[in-house]
């Protein structure tokens, strides 16, 4: 009998067909794994450089910062008051009267000595005789000539701030790995430390492709439209406090991808390019980074997202994100910047994530797990609660705009009621 699918005489009992095997149908990566895989493979750059650490704002620490002293280093007062023994005070409920011997401020503390009965007049950060022990504060109190005179509500201690209650000598102020930012600038101003030992910043090459992508500015031809993924790629990564390099647009064809991406892994130790990842007709970049540098990953069971390419193009790792706008914005959240905090030397941190009931139903299909754009709102109860934004479409990137928040719906997720708990990130701590 001959088999018609395989053109040949089968023997003994009939054959089933094979199916054919497209060999651009890769299986999805988990985003969990893709991620892992990523992360893998990325090094903290080595490279480092001692700042004043003004200029170390938004830098990471490569260096763990110790500080040489307490802070505050000696006992103060955190009140403008009157600094007395709290003995000297009556019985709760009952007037006490003190003689006011002196005055500590702050950077002029009181040099002379206290008996028994007696208080100084202390303003907030004045330095606290040791003999004395609590602090009453000036509203508490009644001035009658050389004596202050208050009811007993106080408690010991009150008002008092002891050395190191901010910072103990040998504490460390900042660690290695942990970024620079405004709080971690004033506590090294606190100990004062002059500079301090940052990573290199890494540096970021990125490109669109594509021959209908025109500049803002210049006019559109039927069939041309602008190029935001540049725009939005930029904004990105200045919020990441990275240096970065616009090779512009890369027209549709392979000698151009394979010139762009050979340029951009020389002046950059991360490289993104937008669009041209996919197994189109004019989708070159996987086909160029497969032909001049290594594919380590590609298609992520995400949504939006799933053709993301990452690779290594000679020293330079590579991220081809898809070219559709929102899709652009959530790759590059959930997997160019670990990375790139990775290459910064960042310690590893976790997205705040809250449950919150959704007051819109959702269609969505197991298989992939999907960033849903989401409002995060208050409603007349006072509760957070949630509604998806209407178009999903991951090239509507003024749902993005709309939106401050992801709703996280997991691999396995089918439909989601009206009503029910879902999981959100929000994009900040404003809504």
């Amino acid at each position: 009998m001959v088999d018609p699918d395989i053109g040949a005489v089968t023997q003994n009992k009939p054959q089933k067909s094979q199916p054919k095997v497209d060999p651009c149908d890769v299986p999805s990566t988990p985003y969990e794994t893709a991620l892992a895989e990523i992360l893998s493979h990325i090094k903290t750059l080595q490279d480092t450089q001692r700042l004043p650490i003004r200029e170390a704002l938004h830098g990471v620490a490569a260096e763990t910062v110790i500080s040489k002293q307490n802070i505050p280093n000696q006992r103060n007062s955190a009140m403008d008051g009157y600094a007395c023994r709290f003995q000297d005070l009556a019985e709760a409920g009952q007037l006490s009267q003190l003689k006011v011997v002196g005055t500590s401020a702050a950077g002029n503390p009181y040099d002379g000595t206290t008996s028994p009965g007696d208080c100084i007049r202390i303003l907030t950060g004045g330095v606290m005789p040791d003999e004395l022990d609590t602090i009453i504060m000036q509203e508490d109190c009644e001035l009658q000539g050389q004596f202050v005179v208050t009811r007993n509500t106080h408690k010991i201690k009150q008002h008092v701030r002891d050395a190191g209650d901010d910072v103990k000598k040998h504490d460390a102020v900042v660690s290695k790995g942990q970024p620079i930012n405004m709080a971690e600038l004033g506590l090294l101003a606190t100990i004062g430390c002059e500079s301090i030992l940052v990573y290199r910043k890494p540096t970021v090459a990125f490109f669109s492709t594509g021959d209908e992508l025109r500049g803002v500015g210049e006019s559109l031809k039927p069939g041309d439209v602008y190029d935001s993924n540049r725009y939005t790629i930029h904004a990105l990564l200045q919020q990441m406090h990275v240096d970065s390099i616009d090779l512009g647009v890369i027209r549709d064809n392979l000698s151009d991808t394979i010139d762009a991406l050979a340029q951009a892994a020389k002046q950059s130790d991360l490289v993104i390019s937008t669009a041209g990842a996919s197994v189109g007709d004019s989708d070159y970049v996987k086909r160029a980074l497969e032909q001049m540098g290594e594919l380590k990953l590609w298609k992520v069971a995400m949504k939006p997202g799933r053709p993301l390419a990452f690779g290594k193009i000679n020293n330079a790792w590579f991220f081809g994100l898809p070219g559709n706008p929102v899709s652009v914005v959530v790759t590059f959240d959930k997997f160019v910047q670990p990375a790139i905090k990775k290459l910064r030397g960042e310690k590893p941190t976790q997205r705040l994530r809250l449950r919150v009931r959704c007051e819109t139903p959702i269609i969505k299909t197991p298989g992939r797990l999907e960033y849903q754009r989401g409002i995060l709102s208050y409603n007349y109860e006072g509760d957070l609660v949630v509604s998806a934004v209407s178009n999903q479409s991951s090239g509507v990137l003024s749902s993005m705009v709309k939106a401050n928040c992801y709703i996280v719906l997991p691999l396995e997720t089918g439909n989601i009621d009206q009503g029910s708990l879902v999981v959100v990130e929000p994009f900040s701590t404003e809504l």
